[in-house]
Order: structure tokens, then C-alpha cells, then sequence
């Protein structure tokens, strides 16, 4: 994470109820979806800050390998349409995530 990032970034942790299917999480502070559905909520404009006002399910649109920040899923809202990539974590479903990458 580089200098810029981690100025952006603010680190919460909280647990979750999946908005999508009903997966109980328990969040690390870096936790942005759910590992089960890959799905998020539109909560932030940048990591942690809470600051995005819509609150619309995020789902997985794709996934795609990035030579630096190795796998990272793309979310868009079901409300407003906003896309965000979001890093894969070890313990997401990777049959799914396989899936968004063909």
C-alpha cells in the first residue's frame, strides 16, 4: 500500500449480516464483501470513511488477475450504477470468483 492509499484509507473493523445472503462476518478491518457471494454495500468513497451516502448491494461484476494487487473483483451498485474494484481475499469463494473471470 502506497503512501497516497494509506491516507485514504481507514481501517473498521465491524461484523456483518451479507445483504445478499444472510452470511453472518465477522469483519477484519479490511473486510469489503462478503467471501461467501462476494457481495458489498455502497458504503464508502474511500476505504472505511462511511462517506458514500447510498447504501445500494454491490454486486460481482467480474474479476480480473493485476500483476500488482493480485486478484481484484469489480462491485457495481445495484442502486446507482457506481463500479469499484475491490482486492480478492484468501478466503473468498473462489469457485465464484473462477466464474467472474470468464
Amino acid at each position: 500500500m502506497d503512501e497516497a492509499e494509506k491516507k485514504r484509507f481507514q481501517k473498521v473493523q465491524e461484523d456483518f449480516n451479507c445483504v445478499h445472503c444472510d452470511a453472518r462476518i465477522s469483519g477484519t478491518g479490511y473486510t469489503n464483501h462478503c467471501p461467501h457471494c462476494l457481495w458489498s454495500l455502497h458504503v464508502d468513497i474511500n476505504p472505511g470513511d462511511r462517506a458514500a451516502g447510498c447504501s445500494g448491494p454491490m454486486y460481482p461484476v467480474n474479476a480480473r488477475k493485476d500483476s500488482r494487487r493480485g486478484v481484484m473483483i469489480l462491485h457495481r451498485c445495484e442502486s446507482c450504477g457506481h463500479e469499484k474494484p475491490n482486492k480478492a481475499a484468501p478466503e473468498d469463494n473462489v469457485d465464484i470468483i473462477a466464474g467472474l473471470m470468464m
